[in-house]
């Protein structure tokens, strides 16, 4: 992988890390988190199952956007 390749697979794993938090903070099921977010259920059991593959980080952004407000960070890097 590349380091741009290594960075997106990374954001993609924080934020859906987030979103599955997210949805069992509010006990929701999977079907219930699918009709809030806009996808379907087995999006939703994709993402809680880990499989990243099956998600580009702008559909993770649209989870996330749905459940609540998502904000982006960049830190300087030490090799920078």
């Amino acid at each position: 992988d590349t380091p741009q390749e290594a960075a997106n697979l990374r954001a993609r794993a924080q934020l859906a890390a987030q979103i599955s938090n997210s949805i069992k903070q509010r006990g929701w099921t999977q079907a219930a988190a699918a009709d809030h977010c806009g996808v379907t259920q087995p999006r939703i059991n994709d993402l809680l199952n880990g499989r990243l593959s099956r998600f580009s980080l702008d559909a993770l952004v649209n989870i996330a956007s749905a459940i609540g407000e998502v904000n982006v960070e960049l830190r300087e890097s030490e090799s920078a």
